[in-house]
C-alpha cells in the first residue's frame, strides 16, 4: 500500500469549532469527516484504527465465551412499551413511523430486542448460562453533540447481554465480562480506573464504569491510592470535593485522588428488570423462573478519541501500536527508482513478520512527509534515502520515544518484530 494511491490527506490547521485535542487531530489527520451535527464518516485511516479496536474487543469477547450476533438498529416501539422505557428514555430516543403507520425507534441500546429473542429461544435451564454480543452502530439524539466522536449522535458500540438462572450465575457472568474488559483496555494501553457508578436509564442493582484518565474527561472520579476503592463522584451527595476526600480518609486512613475520566465501558447487573417486564421465563422443577441478566457496553468509536486524549504531543497523535492505523510507514527521501524498489522489499519483509505498513511515495518534501507521519501517529518511521542505501543502513524513528537510530536492515526488523 502506498500513500500516493491512499486517502492520506492531512490538514495544516484545525477547524475553529473543534474543542478537544482528539477532535482536532482526528480531523487534521483525515481520520474522520463531519457530515452533520454529531454524525461522521470514518475515512480509511480512521477506519483501520476502528477495526483494530473491534478485533481486540471481538477476540476477548469470544475468549470469554460470548457469542457474536447482529441485531437490528430499527426496533419496534411496542417492545419499548413493554419494558416501560418508551416514555422513560426521553428525547434522546429517536422515534418514527413507517409508511404503514407502525411505530419504531432507532436503537440506542438493545435490552428489549435481546430479551425478546431470549424469550423465544431460551426454553430450558439447559440453555443457560447464555451470553450474546454485537458490534453495531447506535443512535442517540443528543441535544448538543460535541467533542467529535467523543459525544456524537451516531456511534459504534459493543454491547453484550448475559442470561443466568440465579444470582450466583449472574454474578459469575458479570465477573467474566469484567475480566474481559480489563484485558481489552490493558491491551489497548489505557491508564484507566474501574469505578462504582449509577445505573441510570439502563437500570439494575450494580454497575461499574471503566474510565480513561484524561484532563478532558466529562466525569470526575475519586479513587484510593491503592485503587481498592474507586467511584464516580455523581454517587456522592452534594458535598465539596475536599469534604468527600476527608470523609473517605477518616474511614480508612487512605489517600484519595480526584481526576477526570472518559467513560469507555459500562457493565451492569440487571437482575430481572427486563425478563419480568418482557415476560421471559424458564420452566424449572420449582416452577417458572425469570432469568437474571447482565449487560455490558464498550464505546468502540469513543476508544479512538480517548486514546488520543492520553497519547499526543505538539506534533500530533502518538498511537499505541495496538490500534495505530499502520504500525510502520516507510518514507522515501529522493526520487531514485531504486529507493522505491527497496521500500517495496522492506514492506514485504515487514508483512511477513506481521507488521502492517504503508509506503510514503508522494512527490513531497521530506519535511512534509515527516510532519504527516508524526501527525497521524504511526509508531515507526523507516527512512530510505540514497545516503542510507550507500551505507547499507536503514533509519528508524520511534514516534513515542522521539528517537532515531541507524542500523542494518536485519537489526531494524528484529527491533520491530512484535
Amino acid at each position: 500500500m502506498k500513500t500516493s494511491s491512499y486517502h492520506y490527506k492531512t490538514l495544516k490547521d484545525s477547524p475553529s469549532d473543534a474543542e478537544l485535542i482528539s477532535h482536532k487531530l482526528m480531523l487534521r489527520s483525515s481520520m474522520i469527516k463531519l457530515n452533520a451535527s454529531g454524525i461522521y464518516t470514518w475515512l480509511p485511516l480512521g477506519l483501520r484504527s476502528l477495526k483494530k479496536v473491534e478485533n481486540i474487543v471481538r477476540r476477548n469477547m469470544d475468549e470469554a465465551g460470548a457469542q457474536e450476533m447482529l441485531m437490528p438498529m430499527v426496533q419496534p416501539s411496542d417492545l419499548w412499551e413493554e419494558s416501560k422505557r418508551l416514555s422513560e428514555y426521553g428525547p434522546e430516543l429517536l422515534r418514527f413511523e413507517d409508511r404503514n403507520d407502525r411505530s419504531f425507534v432507532l436503537g440506542p441500546t438493545h435490552e428489549e430486542i435481546i430479551t425478546d429473542i431470549a424469550r423465544k429461544t431460551l426454553n430450558s435451564p439447559k440453555d443457560l448460562p447464555a451470553n450474546y454480543y454485537q458490534i453495531q452502530t447506535k443512535f442517540r439524539d443528543e441535544i448538543r453533540p460535541r467533542f467529535g466522536v467523543m459525544r456524537s449522535r451516531e456511534f459504534l458500540m459493543k454491547d453484550a447481554y448475559s442470561f443466568d438462572i440465579d444470582e450466583k450465575g449472574m454474578k459469575g457472568s458479570y465477573e467474566l465480562m469484567r475480566d474481559a474488559y480489563q484485558k481489552i483496555f490493558n491491551e489497548i494501553g489505557f491508564d484507566y480506573r474501574i469505578v462504582s457508578a449509577d445505573s441510570g436509564a439502563i437500570g439494575g442493582s450494580t454497575s461499574e464504569e471503566f474510565h480513561v484518565l484524561a484532563d478532558s474527561g466529562e466525569d470526575k472520579i475519586i479513587f484510593s491510592e491503592d485503587e481498592f476503592f474507586a467511584s464516580n463522584l455523581e454517587l456522592f451527595e452534594e458535598k465539596s470535593e475536599q469534604e468527600i476526600i476527608d470523609q473517605l480518609h477518616k474511614k480508612d486512613g487512605k489517600k484519595y485522588s480526584i481526576k477526570r475520566g472518559i467513560e469507555v465501558g459500562h457493565i451492569f447487573q440487571l437482575g430481572d428488570k427486563y425478563s419480568k417486564s418482557l415476560s421471559l421465563s424458564i420452566q424449572t422443577k420449582e416452577g417458572n423462573v425469570n432469568p437474571l441478566m447482565g449487560c455490558y457496553g464498550i464505546g468502540i468509536s469513543r476508544i479512538i478519541a480517548a486514546s488520543i486524549e492520553q497519547n499526543y504531543d505538539e506534533d500530533g497523535i502518538i498511537f499505541p501500536r495496538s490500534i495505530a492505523p499502520f504500525e510502520a510507514i516507510i518514507i522515501i527521501i529522493g526520487d531514485n527508482k531504486n529507493l522505491l524498489n527497496e521500500a517495496e522489499f522492506i514492506q514485504k519483509d515487514l508483512t511477513k513478520i506481521g507488521i502492517d505498513t504503508i509506503i510514503d511515495d508522494r512527490n513531497d518534501s521530506p519535511g512534509k512527509k515527516f510532519k504527516d507521519a508524526d501527525l497521524t501517529g504511526i509508531p515507526f518511521q523507516l527512512i530510505i534515502s540514497e545516503k542510507n542505501q550507500k551505507e547499507n543502513l536503514l533509519e528508524l524513528k520511534i514516534r513515542h520515544e522521539r528517537t532515531s537510530i541507524k542500523e542494518n536492515k536485519k537489526n531494524i526488523l528484529t527491533r520491530l518484530k512484535p
